[in-house]
């Protein structure tokens, strides 16, 4: 969890008269509506509704089917949503439902603990925290939702990588182990040994690794198929969650990972 937040600079947008790539997109956009308003639809009923020739939809289908988002009509049929669709309904749901099921756990941890909890998980190298909850007796703490955090130096972090592929994790390292304090672990000889340890207790911790005075534990979350989809973290300020009281924290944290874990439809551990 203890992550550094980094602010995007923004602008504010450009009022313009859209050129031919923002109609295209626009139009493809349509195609898309129009499938899944009806069904399936011909090249000539998507050329009327959007005022266009016959052959413009035809390219716009062509590069669809290209990425499997529209599949091509097969005899008489029209085009139709194609499993691409499915794949990034599927990623959304698959969030979406992670932070509903996670919100009441780590409502119940944090009360339990007197600290904020988090949940995050992985995505391009960086944990992203899409859950927190904090106690009423608990200095408040920054909103980490959506923030991206080091995977090697947060609790949580550490619990995403340590079961991530060796594919992935060496990508990490190869990306750099910034050293954000001086207990960060920096090295990937001595990273690598952390996480086989994480793998084979079944949770990690973080002592000022990211942030002085912040120390956090985290557990792995499953899902149905045995696979670690986040890890959920207690995370608190060290003078008031100090190394030595880490232990105790640790059953719990674990307990809530078991059972957000089972909420995803696993098993459980024990």
């Amino acid at each position: 969890m203890n992550a550094q937040t980094s602010p995007e600079n923004a602008t504010a947008p450009t009022h313009r008269p859209p050129g031919a790539p923002v109609r295209s997109v626009d139009r493809a956009l349509t195609v898309l509506s129009i499938l899944a308003r009806d069904g399936e639809a011909t090249l000539s009923q998507m050329a009327r509704e959007l005022g266009v020739h016959k052959s413009t939809v035809g390219r716009l289908a062509e590069v669809l089917i290209h990425h499997d988002l529209v599949e091509a009509p097969d005899g008489a049929g029209g085009y139709r949503l194609g499993v691409g669709c499915l794949r990034l309904a599927g990623a959304t749901a698959a969030r979406l439902d992670l932070s509903l099921e996670a919100q009441p756990v780590c409502d119940e941890l944090s009360a339990q603990i007197g600290e904020t909890t988090n949940v995050a998980i992985t995505r391009d190298g960086v944990a992203i925290n899409v859950c927190q909850a904090e106690a009423d007796t608990a200095v408040a703490m920054r909103n980490w939702i959506g923030q991206h955090t080091a995977l090697h130096a947060t609790s949580n972090g550490k619990v995403l990588l340590a079961h991530l592929s060796e594919e992935d994790r060496h990508t990490v390292f190869d990306a750099g182990l910034e050293p954000f304090t001086t207990h960060t672990l920096t090295r990937p000889t001595e990273l690598t040994e952390e996480l086989q340890r994480i793998r084979g207790r079944g949770w990690a911790y973080a002592v000022e690794e990211y942030e002085e005075g912040l120390n956090a534990v985290a557990a792995p979350v499953f899902d149905h198929s045995g696979a670690v989809v986040a890890g959920i973290s207690v995370a608190g300020p060290s003078y008031r969650l100090p190394p030595d009281r880490l232990p105790d924290v640790r059953e719990p944290v674990i307990q809530a990972a078991d059972t957000l874990s089972r909420r995803l439809g696993h098993g459980g551990r024990r």
